[in-house]
């Protein structure tokens, strides 16, 4: 039975655990329909998110509602399982309330996932298979104006209370909208799906799903994005925080946020002084392989000169858009072999390798993954930037595929998407740190694992790992430090083997999402040590397909819930 979380301060009698769940859920769904739509959950196919002051205080007031009928279960009359279940839910909608709390909307112009790239991703994710379908997506078509207003009124009520977006995220976006409107009509992603024949519909029900896609495309979305440029440019970016301002120290309440933000992302109560000590630590322990390495690879042991030949041989780079996706397509096909004799549970989900499109290719990161949906209809997929292919160095590209595939994010979440007699809050949602940790800790782990196919790789393994200890250091270092956005790329251009641009889009992505970058390194080092205290534990011989399966099979746990399962010498059982 599905609780209505507006009925519940009246009832009598409190919700089971179960209950609270299936309502949490149905709340995130709803709050999310993009999500939805993404796990293969069509029944808000027709809407977008309510993301106007209303809309977000009816979802705070949702999860607290929710969070305080879960506190109030009495814990000790729970069995294990439930107990876990409870703590994860009670640490997740705690996290989306501090999450929602920071009003991240009133300032954030993101070049990366805004809306001007996370709209045109739809279509992607949106199959039109059917009449019924093509008119929910003419009705989330038609949406898409009063969602651009509702962002810009957040944006103008944050300038209006001295919350203001930095000025090179506002020109990157208004970078993204110039070239959106420039491109005639029919090139536009929100067409594509009229590219499809949709066999079996009558000529009326084509008809109208063409018009209906022209018509809100023509009369919605064009000039939504054209209110929204202008806004950015008239109002916005006139006021924009110059880049030696980035954090959200220099915002009211800033401080405050970043330590929900801190919180939220790594599910543990860290300041941002231990993480930038953590951060540093560890800078400094990479550099010493990298110099160890260097001097094996090159002949050199100065870290620098090393740097720099990663950085400036053009034999190291690739050449075309199709090398950097064939390599990542073999990698994908080596992980694929090898996982049977490192895991006993495996994914029956498959991945594969896609291409970004051009809207976002040009600020976004090097790569990403979107998780199959849980109706089997869409696989794994490993998203890989292959613009400016002469950027994108060859000995990075087998440990970017490990981490953003298998045995990285596919492995961890299409297992927890598979997970039966699991909440779907704990097989769908999760802790950032758990998310990204497992996609780090893989990163070495692939080297155990015989994945890298020569030293030169393996350098792309620590440029990487130093790369993710850096961000503890320029994250909490511009947000809480007073750090500048080039203090931030000179200390990342120092320290990593990555290009340039990497490091800038990077960099501006730690600005547009305060404290998501701290959950990477604080994850792996984690669950390394939990691996190391199993390894360890005297009467028992360590069997590391047990040790993963174990790790892998409550979902994105938070990590105190982690430590508590991996800690019970029979969790296995």
């Amino acid at each position: 039975m599905l609780v209505d979380v507006r009925e519940m301060e009246g009832a009598k009698k409190k919700s089971s655990l179960e209950e609270l769940a299936e309502a949490y859920w149905e709340v995130r769904m709803r709050n999310d329909p993009l999500y939805s739509t993404v796990l293969g959950d069509r029944r808000f196919d027709d809407r977008l998110p309510d993301i106007t002051p209303s809309g977000i205080s009816r979802a705070m007031d949702d999860y607290r509602t929710i969070l305080g009928e879960c506190d109030e279960l009495d814990g000790e009359a729970l069995a294990a399982p439930e107990q876990l279940t409870r703590a994860a839910l009670s640490v997740e909608l705690g996290g989306m309330i501090d999450f929602i709390g920071c009003h991240l909307e009133s300032w954030t112009v993101d070049p990366l996932e805004g809306w001007q790239v996370q709209l045109q991703n739809i279509e992607s994710f949106q199959p039109v298979r059917s009449p019924a379908e093509g008119r929910s997506l003419v009705m989330r078509w038609s949406a898409v104006g009063p969602l651009m207003d509702a962002h810009i009124e957040n944006l103008r009520k944050g300038l209006a209370s001295g919350k203001t977006a930095v000025e090179v995220e506002v020109k990157k976006v208004l970078e993204e909208t110039d070239d959106l409107l420039g491109k005639p009509e029919d090139e536009w992603a929100f067409l594509r799906p009229l590219r499809e024949s949709h066999e079996g519909w009558s000529e009326e029900e084509r008809r109208a799903f063409r018009e209906g896609v022209r018509s809100a495309t023509k009369d919605a979305i064009y000039p939504a994005f054209a209110r929204y440029s202008r806004f950015l440019r008239t109002e916005l970016l006139p006021k924009a925080r110059g880049a030696d301002r980035p954090g959200l120290m220099y915002l009211e309440g800033g401080v405050e946020a970043y330590a929900r933000l801190i919180n939220f992302h790594t599910s543990l109560d860290l300041t941002p002084d231990e993480l930038h000590r953590t951060g540093m630590r560890e800078v400094a322990k990479i550099n010493s392989e990298m110099e160890s390495l260097g001097e094996k690879v090159f002949g050199d042991r100065d870290r620098k000169k090393t740097i720099d030949r990663l950085r400036t041989d053009r034999s190291l780079y690739f050449s075309t858009r199709d090398e950097v996706a064939e390599k990542a397509e073999r990698a994908l096909r080596k992980a694929q072999e090898a996982i049977p004799r490192w895991f006993g549970r495996l994914p029956k989900a498959r991945c594969e390798v896609v291409r970004m499109e051009e809207h976002e290719e040009k600020h976004s990161t090097i790569a990403y993954y979107r998780q199959p949906a849980a109706d089997g209809s869409r696989p794994g997929r490993y998203y890989i930037n292959t613009s400016a292919p002469e950027t994108r160095p060859r000995y990075e590209a087998e440990v970017l595929a490990y981490h953003e595939s298998i045995p990285g994010h596919h492995l961890q979440i299409a297992i927890a998407q598979e997970l039966e007699g699991m909440p779907a809050f704990r097989k769908y949602g999760g802790v950032t740190a758990f998310v990204e940790g497992w996609g780090l800790y893989t990163e070495r782990l692939s080297e155990e694992m015989g994945l890298y196919t020569d030293d030169l790789d393996r350098i792309g393994v620590l440029s990487y790992d130093s790369w993710r200890a850096c961000r503890l250091v320029v994250d909490t270092g511009m947000h809480a430090k007073g750090w500048t956005r080039d203090q931030a790329i000179a200390f990342m251009l120092e320290n990593t083997a990555l290009a340039k641009n990497n490091i800038v889009n990077e960099v501006d992505r730690y600005i547009a999402w305060p404290g998501q970058a701290l959950a990477y390194k604080t994850g792996q080092l984690e669950l390394v040590r939990l691996r190391g205290e199993a390894e360890a534990r005297p009467g028992s011989r360590f069997d590391v397909k047990r040790f993963h399966d174990d790790v892998l099979k409550n979902g994105a746990l938070p990590l105190p819930a982690l430590r508590k399962v991996l800690g019970q010498p029979d969790s296995a059982r």
